[in-house]
């Protein structure tokens, strides 16, 4: 008990500390959302194997934990926010996105994902490192999904795009971070209830590939760049043109993440 009293105190002293930056994919709700979703489509066996790992605590606890690391003085987990992102030149066809991403570094969303999966298969990784990984999964398969996650350096994914958010100081990376998500007034329980409502859903957007995921993104990405061009007043108007598109991210991201826990864990 005290152990765990002194991680919560950790991670909450951490999220203060950077509570005023752009890195957090999907803002901490956005995240729980997409893991709570993941949660519900798990199989028994792959539900038993996980809390093997992590006992009964729910898998959106942990959804934010690769965000929090970055600040560790673990140098090897700080040294991970590139793990978070795959930037690529604009308006790819699949064919040329795909060629990219082969030809990317090993530090990136794509590698790094792809990397952490394998490694969580592993029988021999230890307890600890299997943890680690789990958290990973959760994590950068949510990234995946958000698109300014998967757009363009020159900008920092948008995070340089300045932008009024009904009257707010804002950037776009920020707008698809939280600020569309929060704007719902959802809690991450009630959220990932309303927007994973159809049992066919999970057939219809998981029978793809990941490189089919992250092109998702980088399409969408490169629409919202060119909306922003014209308008970087954004408030009711954006609201209704993006507010599906976004919530459509986060339902596949968690139906996604689910088929994936349950194919090493199930």
């Amino acid at each position: 008990m005290y152990n765990m009293k002194l991680v919560i105190k950790f991670i909450m002293v951490i999220a203060l500390s950077i509570q005023t930056q752009h890195g957090f994919s999907w803002g901490m709700t956005g995240h729980r959302v997409i893991a709570e979703i993941a949660e519900q489509h798990l199989t028994k066996k792959a539900k038993r194997n996980i809390q093997k790992l992590i006992g009964h605590q729910k898998l959106a606890y942990w959804s934010n934990w690769s965000d929090f690391i970055k600040s560790s003085p673990d140098t090897l987990l700080a040294g991970t926010g590139s793990w978070h992102f795959l930037n690529t030149e604009a308006n790819l066809s699949f064919d040329q996105f795909t060629t990219t991403l082969q030809s990317t570094s090993d530090n990136n969303l794509y590698k790094a994902y792809k990397r952490i999966k394998l490694e969580l298969a592993k029988d021999d990784l230890s307890i600890q490192k299997k943890r680690e990984a789990l958290y990973f999964m959760i994590h950068l398969l949510a990234d995946a999904h958000q698109p300014m996650h998967v757009s363009r350096a020159v900008d920092l994914g948008g995070n340089k795009i300045s932008v009024k958010f009904f009257g707010r100081d804002s950037n776009i990376h920020r707008v698809w971070d939280s600020d569309l998500v929060d704007n719902e007034k959802y809690s991450y329980t009630e959220y990932a209830a309303v927007l994973d409502c159809e049992k066919y859903f999970f057939k219809q957007y998981t029978n793809s590939t990941y490189e089919e995921w992250l092109y998702e993104s980088h399409q969408l990405a490169n629409i919202i760049y060119d909306d922003v061009a014209k308008n970087n007043n954004l408030s009711y108007e954006y609201i209704f043109k993006f507010k599906d598109p976004m919530e459509l991210c986060l339902l596949k991201a968690g139906l996604r993440l689910g088929k994936e826990l349950n194919e090493i864990f199930g």
